[in-house]
Order: structure tokens, then C-alpha cells, then sequence
């Protein structure tokens, strides 16, 4: 095929897709794209794809047609289509429901149409335990027990199962959402219309019982997890990531909904109450005295006849709870998340184990919306201070990546930044509790970490949120579930290696629509240490921010400090 230079992708016969950044389309083509393939790298002119499986099983369990994925590729590729592509998408995506596990009476049978994927799965030794039981050429009877083992070594083998056996309705708990009439006094419970997508998505599935919404940070996820809840009408466990995450869900429970104070309880490392919606963490959980024994708290899956559960920040589900989960897959569950990127890379377990991908909206498409702020990355490097640069030379790999993000370089960073946005709520965020200190101390303001006291941490966050503090420090702490809407500017002055999702948190800590009146905006900043370990993992946590559609700038600051010497010997 002759060259289209109209057309932005070039599809490569190993499932790679580049996607070229400066064509006219490109925001509408990435848009479509990364509903069914992954962004593996992004520099400035070329962003490049992978479409693997998982990404089409997750594109096909969110309703996405298989002819719509091709048809993206070969309306925006240059030289066309490899066949060997599409006849590639057609294979794995036609996967996803060609096993299903479903209801016969009181058994639960794993069934398919194809009946030689049957036998080919009853050959394989790992799955000979749980497939023994043929009924007919399309059927299989299986213990409901292994219901959630089998989905997670069946997708090994590159089977995603379909499920829509039956699923406990639980204890029943009529739940009603405040509206403007019964909620006297509150603030009226309104979905937004893509909340309200989302909440569809999830219940659409009624026969299928499971699965994650994906929506970015500041765009209400408590709020749609809520409003699932009171669609569900059952006792609820949610589980989410900190003791702050539970405060804020308890709060955001008893003003939108009509649920009293002695309904909604807190399981934590202070209070273990179970009420008919607990809200408890995942430490609690996966806390136990010493390695070998059992972890006690996992009781707590099996204290009440929970209707739904479910999983706040699900890319942060520990492996014990992976293991509980699959013990319980009689019960609905909903995951929420802002990425479905997992370090650990057991993104296939979140899809056997809570569910496939339902719903996912764009962090572009709510920013135009007006939804979150229109935020700009931005990120500087800073060569290493002369005393740092010794240091680093002489240490060890892992020395040198702590090194380069305690660059002491950085602090004359932050002050000129500091001056920059003198009027605008900010955060400074860091890695290292050592180098937070170091900066409180060099500003004058408050650090939060993991060791002060709740209440003491409130204190500071609702001092922040009233205006009366202009800058906070915080430690890795604040990365999750912490509602700081009036945070205009954000510094990252360290970072957890090539942390992606860590990196969404942190950009989330932003995100937050501001005040009527005030310009939706915000900047983010990355303080990265030059030519350093930094600034080879700073190019993955990249990654994230551009599949999200945010322009990422990068600068040296010594051109800046340069500048500023100048006109010190000026003056």
C-alpha cells in the first residue's frame, strides 16, 4: 500500500501501533486507541502501543465490538493492516465469553460452544483437579469453591472466563440517596451524567454480578461507589487504602445518603465495628504479629451476609486479599480505580478475581468537561550539588536512586517555584520523611507523614482546604484518598522509582475542580535530578500522564540558576 501521510498510525505485524503526536487527529485517535491497546512509550513525536490480550479481553468485557477496534486501525494507518493484526484481535477478543461459568440447578458448570476449547482445557495438568466432571461435549460441573482458582488458571492459559453464575444477593439494606427535598440542610445528591454512566455500567451487569470502573482522581469515585451501593440495596464492606480514605467514605455515606450514624461502621487499627456498611482498610486486613501466623482480621469477609463489596483504589489490593477474594466470588464486587496499572503486574488477577473492565472515562474528556482542572506537567531538571554529585559516584545503585531525589540542588528549586505561584495553594510531595523535614524547615511550613496523629493530620488538611495554609508538606501519606480541591500547584521532589500509579495519585492530589470564580488550572511539577538513576525512571512514570492526554514539558533548571547568579551580582 502507498504512503497516506494524511493517516497518524502505523500498525506493525507484532501488535505494536505508533501513533504519530503532531497529527491533526491525534487527541480523537488515542482516544480510541487506548480503549484496546496499552501506550508502551511516548516520546515527543511518536507514542507507541502494544494491543495484548488483556487489553482486548478488557475492551470486549466493556462492550467494545470487535469491528470497531479493526475499524480504528485501518481507517488511521498509513500502510494499512497486517492480516496476521487482525486476525490476531479476532482470536483474543473473541475469547472473552467463549467460557462462561453459569448456573444448572443447584451446580455451577463451566460451559462453552466450542466444545474442542473443552477438551483442550481438560488436557492441561493444572486444571485436571477442578474439570474432572464432564457433562456432555459443552459442560463441565465445578465446585463452587474453585470458582475464583479456576478463573485465575484458566486466564494463565490465555482463557478469560466469562461469569455469570449467581451471585448472593446478602443481607438486605434499603439505602436512599439525599435529594434536594429530603436532604434538608445537606448538599443535594446529584450524579453527574458520566457518574451515572458508571453506575449503569456496573449495573448492567446484573447477571454477571462483578467488575471495575476506571475514573480519574477528582472525578467522584466515592460518589459512584456510593450511589452503586444504594442501587445494590445491601450491607456493603468497602475496603479501601488508609484510616483518611475511611473517614472521608463514612462522611461522604452519611451526607448523601439516609443511613444513620449506628449503620455505618469503621474497621480500622483504633475501631473494629461491623455495621451493616463497614468501611475498613486494607493494613487492617493483611495485619498479622509475625509472618507465620494467620491474618485475623480477613474474618471480617465472613462477619456479616455482605451483598457487595467493594474495592477503593482495587489497583492497590494486597495478594492476601487476592486470595480471600477468590474464596468469595458468590459476592457481587465493584473495584474503583483511577489506573488499572498494577506494579506487581497482576492486572489479570484483578480481572479474574473483581472484574473485567465496565466502564472508563477519559481524564482529557472530564477536564473539558470542567470536571477536574486543566493541569500542565511540567518537569525540571536539576543537576546534582556539587557535595550530592561526590556522593553519588562512589555508592550503589539503589543508594544512588535516594541520592538523586534528596538532591539538595532541588531546594533552590522550590523557592523560586514557591515565588512563581506566591498566591496559589500548594503542595510540596516527597519520597523521603528526611529530606520533608529538611524542606518544612527551609519554608517554615507543616509536614504531614504517616506518624502524626489522625487528628492532627485533619487539622492540617482542613487549615489547608479553608486557606489559612498556602503551602503543606506531605509525605507518601497523602497519596491516596485525600480531598485537597483548592491545590493549585503541586512539587514532587522524590518519587517511588518508575511508579505510575503513584504518579496519578500525586497528579490526583490536583485534580479537584477549584472554586467557582477561580481559573480551573493547575501545574505539576517533577523536580528530577539530571543525568541521575531519577531521571531513567522518571521516563516510566511518564508514561501514565501522556496516556492520559497531558502535555509533558521538561526544562533545566541550570539556565534559570544561571540567570539568577546574574542578577545576584547585579544587585
Amino acid at each position: 500500500m502507498t504512503w497516506d501521510p494524511i493517516r497518524p498510525l502505523i500498525v506493525q505485524s507484532d501488535l505494536t501501533v505508533l501513533l504519530e503526536t503532531h497529527h491533526p487527529d491525534f487527541e480523537a485517535v488515542r482516544g480510541e486507541l487506548s480503549r484496546f491497546a496499552d501506550l508502551v512509550k511516548s516520546p515527543e513525536h511518536l507514542h507507541t502501543y502494544r494491543i495484548t490480550p488483556l487489553s482486548l479481553w478488557n475492551a470486549a468485557a466493556a462492550g467494545m465490538p470487535i469491528d470497531q477496534m479493526t475499524a480504528c486501525l485501518q481507517q488511521y494507518a498509513k500502510f494499512g493492516v497486517p492480516s496476521s493484526v487482525l486476525s490476531s484481535i479476532r482470536k483474543y477478543a473473541n475469547r472473552y465469553g467463549m467460557l462462561r461459568m453459569e448456573d444448572v440447578g443447584n451446580e455451577l458448570y463451566l460451559v462453552s460452544d466450542d466444545t474442542v476449547v473443552l477438551k483442550e482445557i481438560c488436557a492441561y495438568d493444572s486444571l485436571k483437579k477442578y474439570v474432572s466432571d464432564t457433562r456432555g461435549e459443552r459442560a463441565i460441573a465445578i465446585s463452587h469453591v474453585a470458582r475464583g482458582v479456576l478463573k485465575q488458571e484458566l486466564i494463565k492459559l490465555g482463557f478469560p472466563v466469562e461469569d455469570l453464575a449467581a451471585y448472593r444477593k446478602g443481607e438486605q439494606l434499603p439505602i436512599q440517596l439525599l435529594d434536594e427535598e429530603e436532604g434538608e440542610g445537606q448538599a443535594p445528591f446529584q450524579l453527574r451524567d458520566y457518574q451515572q454512566h458508571a453506575v449503569d455500567a456496573f449495573h448492567r451487569i446484573d447477571a454477571e454480578g462483578s467488575g471495575v470502573l476506571v475514573l480519574p482522581c477528582g472525578a467522584g469515585k466515592t460518589i459512584v461507589g456510593i450511589a452503586a451501593m444504594a442501587r445494590c440495596g445491601c450491607a456493603t464492606l468497602i475496603l479501601t487504602s488508609n484510616v483518611t480514605s475511611v473517614k472521608q467514605w463514612k462522611r461522604e455515606i452519611l451526607s448523601k445518603t439516609g443511613l444513620s450514624e449506628d449503620q455505618v461502621g469503621e474497621y480500622s487499627g483504633t475501631s473494629k465495628e461491623v455495621k451493616p456498611i463497614t468501611i475498613a482498610t486494607y493494613q487492617i486486613l493483611t495485619h498479622r504479629g509475625k509472618k507465620e501466623d494467620e491474618f485475623s482480621h480477613m474474618r471480617l469477609f465472613s462477619e456479616r451476609d455482605w451483598g457487595l463489596i467493594i474495592y477503593d483504589e482495587v489497583h492497590l489490593l494486597p495478594a492476601p486479599v487476592f486470595r480471600a477474594t477468590a474464596e468469595i466470588q458468590a459476592t457481587r464486587r465493584l473495584g474503583l480505580t483511577a489506573t488499572l496499572i498494577r506494579e506487581d503486574g497482576r492486572e489479570e488477577d484483578v480481572f479474574s478475581l473483581v472484574g473485567p473492565k465496565k466502564y472508563d472515562m477519559a481524564w482529557k474528556q472530564l477536564e473539558s468537561m470542567g470536571w477536574i482542572a486543566k493541569v500542565s506537567c511540567q518537569e525540571v531538571r536539576v543537576p546534582l550539588s556539587g557535595m550530592d554529585r561526590d556522593r553519588y559516584s562512589a555508592s550503589g545503585a539503589r543508594q544512588q536512586f535516594r541520592i538523586a531525589g534528596e538532591n539538595m540542588a532541588k531546594l533552590d528549586v522550590i523557592d523560586h517555584l514557591l515565588i512563581q505561584h506566591a498566591n496559589e495553594q500548594t503542595l510540596i510531595i516527597g519520597q523521603y520523611i528526611d529530606q520533608l523535614e529538611l524542606i518544612a524547615a527551609h519554608t517554615g511550613a507543616p509536614m504531614i507523614s504517616g506518624g502524626m496523629p489522625y487528628e492532627r493530620r485533619e487539622e492540617l488538611y482542613q487549615q489547608f482546604k479553608k486557606g489559612q495554609l498556602p503551602l503543606l508538606i506531605v509525605s507518601k501519606v497523602a497519596n491516596f484518598a485525600v480531598d485537597l480541591p483548592d491545590a493549585a500547584v503541586a512539587i514532587q521532589v522524590s518519587g517511588s522509582y518508575g511508579s505510575r500509579q503513584e504518579e496519578a495519585q500525586r497528579l490526583g492530589r490536583i485534580l479537584r475542580p477549584k472554586r467557582i470564580g477561580t481559573a480551573n488550572t493547575a501545574v505539576f511539577y517533577s523536580l528530577i535530578s539530571e543525568d541521575t538513576k531519577e531521571q531513567d525512571f522518571a521516563l516510566k512514570r511518564q508514561l501514565f500522564l501522556v496516556e492520559q492526554g497531558y502535555e509533558y514539558g521538561i526544562s533545566s533548571w541550570e539556565p534559570v540558576r544561571k540567570k539568577r547568579e546574574e542578577v545576584h551580582h547585579e544587585v
